[in-house]
């Protein structure tokens, strides 16, 4: 098997369903911190990230040999709320954990964003300059600087993932089948583009950059760009739900909200030029997110 995986933020939806992609082909550790886990195959252990010592000896002790930085400050309105607390958790908690694994000699994936950009331009590549507008996107973008001036052979991986999700953390995907299912109305933006990845796809392809001695900023998402709109139709068409349930919402129409892009939309073509092939198209892992269903995955997600 694999060298063990430590995957911080063990608790997010991210960190739960990477864990669950790779169980079966690595020794997998989710690092804690304060909410409490267990997933069949996965080791659990409490880690301090806001210390430099505490880390390295962590990963020692658990003998770590590769990690994956999922652990963020993801809310939009919340990081505009308290950005002190925002850079801390973003910027400064993932230098930590980029010294520690160049003082260790570790592989390190370092999860960034598609919120780095205005929104003007579809499909950005990775040479697109940044320029954030807000605290999120602010400090995840410093993140990055910082993440690869403390260990130049990270891999910093931007993206826009969804999966299942415990009940304390739904993706946008869960949203949508539980609204659905339920029989209620929900309004999607139209206006608003991404190029999401499932999960399982998005640890595959990371593991496979890092096999490939990858290093630096990678765009890891879907091969295609869509409006949240016409994905929430694509997974009623694929979980058999009344799509007419979905109405058109736009987001110039909610002034409230924190200023966010209206496109977020990533080309992945540096990565699938790099391994030789596709990341995948949306119809085809929103299939393959209903057959971890089927399956069982998402019952063993939920239940946490």
């Amino acid at each position: 098997m694999a060298a063990r995986v430590l995957i911080t933020g063990g608790s997010g939806l991210l960190a739960l369903n990477w864990a669950l992609a790779i169980r079966s082909k690595r020794a997998v550790t989710l690092g804690l911190h304060e909410r409490q886990v267990s997933l069949s195959g996965v080791q659990t252990r409490h880690i301090d990230l806001e210390s430099v010592d505490s880390l390295a000896k962590s990963f020692d002790e658990g003998e770590v040999g590769m990690v994956v930085h999922t652990a963020g400050f993801t809310n939009v309105d919340q990081c505009e709320a308290k950005p002190d607390l925002a850079r801390h958790i973003n910027v400064e908690l993932a230098a930590n954990v980029a010294k520690v694994c160049a003082k260790l000699n570790l592989p390190l994936v370092h999860i960034s964003t598609d919120h780095l950009f205005p929104g003007t331009e579809a499909m950005v590549t990775e040479d697109t300059p940044i320029a954030p507008v807000n605290v999120y996107g602010q400090t995840k973008a410093e993140a990055e600087l910082q993440v690869l001036e403390a260990y130049p052979r990270a891999l910093v991986m931007r993206t826009n993932f969804y999966g299942w999700g415990p009940a304390y953390r739904r993706s946008f995907s869960d949203m949508v089948v539980q609204a659905l299912r339920a029989g209620k109305e929900l309004s999607l933006f139209k206006d608003v583009f991404y190029t999401p990845i499932l999960i399982e796809a998005a640890a595959n392809t990371a593991h496979d950059l890092v096999e490939s001695k990858a290093a630096g900023i990678f765009h890891v998402v879907g091969d295609e760009r869509i409006s949240k709109y016409e994905f929430g139709l694509k997974i009623a068409k694929e979980f058999a739900l009344d799509a007419a349930l979905i109405k058109p919402g736009y987001l110039f129409d909610q002034p409230s909200l924190i200023r966010r892009p209206n496109d977020m939309s990533l080309s992945n073509q540096k990565v699938c030029k790099l391994l030789g092939r596709k990341l995948g198209g949306i119809s085809e892992q929103i299939a393959r997110l209903h057959q971890q269903e089927q399956n069982g995955l998402a019952r063993e997600v939920r239940q946490l």
